[in-house]
């Protein structure tokens, strides 16, 4: 597990671009993840602790060029905090387990639950096998 990892484990753990979007809030830029052409059935987990925190069903293509879901797994117990960074207020998702940061989620989802929860590709690892 990875939750009491110091900020130089995380820096030889992790690629630059994992660390600055995980452990600095960073973005990935839209379109270079290949998780967004992923449609394989699997669950996506947090790639600092293998944390299960999307099933491919909740997977959809949003557009906006980073892998989007309508919900997370029951048990991802997602962190939710207030985001008022670049003159935008927004929730910005973290993984509960190690801190890493995902995205964010945006209440401007197509399918029936409303959201649109837009994770950075670097911040998943996809596995073909449900949990």
């Amino acid at each position: 597990m990875s939750e009491g990892l110091t900020d130089q484990e995380w820096r030889e753990r992790l690629t630059p671009e994992e660390y600055r979007v995980m452990r600095q809030q960073g973005t990935e830029r839209p379109f270079t993840s290949g998780l967004n052409s992923q449609w394989s059935e699997g669950t996506y987990v947090c790639k600092g602790c293998d944390r299960s925190l999307f099933d491919s069903e909740s997977k959809f293509d949003s557009g906006c060029g980073w892998p989007s879901f309508d919900a997370e797994l029951p048990e991802a117990g997602i962190r939710k905090t207030l985001d008022r960074s670049h003159g935008m207020i927004r929730t910005e998702l973290s993984c509960a387990s190690c801190g890493s940061h995902l995205g964010h989620v945006f209440p401007d989802g197509p399918t029936s639950t409303g959201l649109r929860y837009c994770i950075n590709g670097v911040s998943l690892r996809f596995g073909p096998e449900s949990p």
